[in-house]
């Protein structure tokens, strides 16, 4: 195995672009290390990305909004105030993934390039409408972080590419986001189903509203159907009704050990109604950081 330490994403980028073999980068590592002990992949070329400047921190824009570097681990993300108090739901997905320790090098962008449909802390940033920056041989370009997964284990990424950033809009005025899931246990468990909602008020009622559904299609989903049952609406009873009908609608899960496809149609839209109204209430009210 070649080890490679780069100092800039260019570098890195030209790395991974000379690759023939299996290529992993490593940020966290919480993902390729496992693997690796546990022998279901052995990269020919390593990428380790920590030496690059910049990739441990989390900045403000210039329009109000976070870019947060590639190995920014989970603990650090809930750790920072200014995060938390505009985008809790992205904080709380983050902080669900793996335990104390793992949250000390687990990362948001690490979990989003693993795939996963039912990555925790991909909902949250999917309904955020995050970007992610993506360093490749003809430069650098921004994408949805919606699009970046194409399956468990896969991206849509090109040969040579290698998300730099991740980034996360202004929060603005009078808007509110959360991210709920169902496991078996209390803790320690991958999302049977997850979600999360963000939205805009002006007043009372909803002026913007963004949902996103985890672990109930082959890569988390961007449900529109979801957003427009709400928009317009206070959140009352028939908006909520809607939009859990939206949301199980918009589901296309399959049924495995952990939970039959009907289950995970049904719990989809609870899960929904629920983070909707922690959003809406965050929206509303001071404490709009406040864990719920």
């Amino acid at each position: 195995m070649r080890y490679h330490t780069p100092t800039s994403f260019a570098d890195a980028s030209a790395i991974a672009a000379g690759t023939t073999g299996t290529l992993r980068f490593l940020a966290g590592g919480t993902d390729v290390l496992v693997q690796m002990r546990a022998g279901m992949v052995q990269p020919d070329d390593l990428i380790d990305l920590k030496h690059i400047p910049g990739v441990d921190q989390i900045t403000a824009t210039k329009d109000g909004g976070w870019r947060i570097g590639v190995a920014v681990p989970g603990i650090v993300l809930g750790a920072h105030e200014g995060l938390v108090h505009d985008w809790p739901g992205v904080v709380e997905g983050m902080n669900l993934v793996g335990s104390t320790q793992v949250q000390g090098r687990a990362t948001l962008a690490g979990n989003l390039c693993n795939g996963s449909p039912a990555a925790d802390s991909v909902p949250g940033m999917v309904a955020a409408g995050a970007v992610a920056t993506v360093t490749g041989p003809k430069g650098d370009r921004e994408l949805p972080v919606e699009q970046i997964p194409a399956g468990p284990g896969r991206t849509h990424l090109a040969k040579g590419e290698v998300i730099s950033a991740i980034t996360l809009p202004p929060r603005g005025k009078n808007g509110g986001d959360a991210y709920l899931r169902f496991i078996p246990r209390t803790e320690m468990d991958i999302a049977v189903v997850g979600c999360a909602v963000s939205l805009r008020l002006d007043g009372d009622r909803i002026v913007e509203a963004r949902v996103a559904l985890g672990a109930v299609a082959p890569t988390v989903m961007l449900s529109e159907a979801a957003a427009k049952a709400i928009i317009g609406t206070t959140l009352d009873d028939a908006a909520l009704a809607a939009l859990a009908k939206a949301a199980e609608g918009a589901a296309k899960p399959i049924s495995d050990k952990r939970g039959t496809k009907e289950f995970r149609t049904e719990v989809v839209g609870v899960l929904a109604r629920r983070a909707a109204k922690i959003a809406y209430d965050r929206a509303k009210g001071p404490a709009k950081g406040s864990q719920a």
